[in-house]
């Protein structure tokens, strides 16, 4: 997949973060955000490749459009109090930026392979939510290069029926998380700090 971006993949990964304060002044065509996306669908990894990972890209009104959908069910979902301190101010932030991704899990090829397998039926649940991270992190890693910023949220599952009615999205596919992306617009909330990579990280046998 062809690239504007010179950043190697390890400066990808590094670059990568969190950002909240984003706008939807993007230069970064749509096109080029559904490639990406086409592109990691297509080979990020999953159980027995099942393939059961899906991504639902809103843009412009549409992006909006959802945001504004989050803000109508939280508002009637959560204590007064406690959606003007914490959902009222953060959903308004996220409506500021350019679009969203809805990652999906389809439960119907990982059903299959459990019928297949009965064995592993308990396990497949876990290795479908590992394969939807593994998604989730292409997406924003090749996002961060491409210079835009992303912050991952789960609205899920309040939102989950009137997306599915908005979108014509099957409902018996599973919500897992929303990507908020756009241009960087301020720096990140928090500085990141790190722990030790001695404590987190350990070899044996060389």
């Amino acid at each position: 997949m062809s690239s504007s971006s010179e950043l190697t993949l390890a400066e990808g990964i590094k670059n990568r973060r969190s950002l909240h304060v984003l706008s939807d002044d993007v230069k970064v065509p749509d096109s080029r955000v559904e490639e990406i996306l086409r592109h990691a669908i297509l080979h990020s990894p999953s159980p027995f490749n099942c393939q059961s990972g899906r991504a639902v890209l809103l843009v412009k009104e549409e992006h909006k459009k959802f945001w504004d959908m989050a803000f109508e069910v939280a508002k009637a979902a959560v204590a007064p109090p406690i959606f003007a301190a914490a959902y009222e101010p953060r959903i308004k932030l996220f409506r500021a930026a350019y679009g969203t991704i809805l990652f999906y899990d389809d439960p119907a090829p990982v059903n299959a392979i459990a019928e297949k397998r009965p064995l592993l039926k308990d396990h497949l649940p876990q290795w479908m939510d590992h394969a939807n991270g593994m998604l989730q992190y292409a997406v924003w890693t090749m996002l961060a290069a491409e210079g835009l910023g992303c912050n991952l949220q789960h609205y899920n599952p309040m939102v989950n029926a009137r997306a599915s009615e908005l979108w014509n999205i099957p409902d018996t596919w599973l919500l897992r998380a929303q990507m908020v992306f756009g241009t960087p617009a301020g720096p990140p909330m928090l500085e990141k700090q790190f722990e030790p990579v001695e404590k987190r990280l350990f070899t044996y046998g060389k």
